[in-house]
């Protein structure tokens, strides 16, 4: 099976069996975010446990790489630091501005290497990026109301 096709496989099972998606009650913070370019949307909640993501759940429309990639995100992050949590978002957001010149570093960023191929279509970057913008925006929130 070449890597391309495996990647897609990924990509497909995360939109048809997305990881926690369904909103967990009370959490520390809530965020909606919208694609204005294609109308993806994604209501985030995150619970924080101190600096530990303990959970994060969400709920959302679009495209099957917006949805892929917040299934793929929330596996990522739960059970990380924040600072942990960072250094992924920040290697995905690297991966994603790279105009397809990178393939991701597995051991960080593990399935969400298969959105790889994504960065090379600047129309579709705002859809992967979609989930990891509301669990950034989330993080952020929760920290300043410390």
């Amino acid at each position: 099976m070449e890597l391309d096709s495996l990647y897609q496989e990924v990509i497909l099972d995360h939109y048809r069996k997305p990881a926690h998606k369904a909103l967990v009650a009370n959490p520390t913070k809530q965020v909606h975010h919208v694609n204005p370019s294609c109308g993806d949307e994604i209501t985030l909640n995150l619970h924080m446990n101190g600096n530990l993501v303990a959970d994060v759940s969400w709920d959302g429309v679009g495209c099957s790489i917006s949805q892929a990639s917040t299934s793929i995100m929330t596996d990522l992050m739960i059970g990380k630091s924040v600072d942990e949590a960072m250094l992924v978002l920040n290697e995905f957001t690297e991966l994603m501005q790279s105009k397809g010149t990178l393939t991701g570093n597995e051991e960080i960023l593990d399935d969400a290497v298969a959105l790889a191929g994504v960065s090379k279509f600047p129309a579709r970057i705002k859809c992967a990026l979609l989930g990891w913008m509301a669990f950034k925006d989330a993080v952020s929130q929760s920290q300043l109301g410390k």
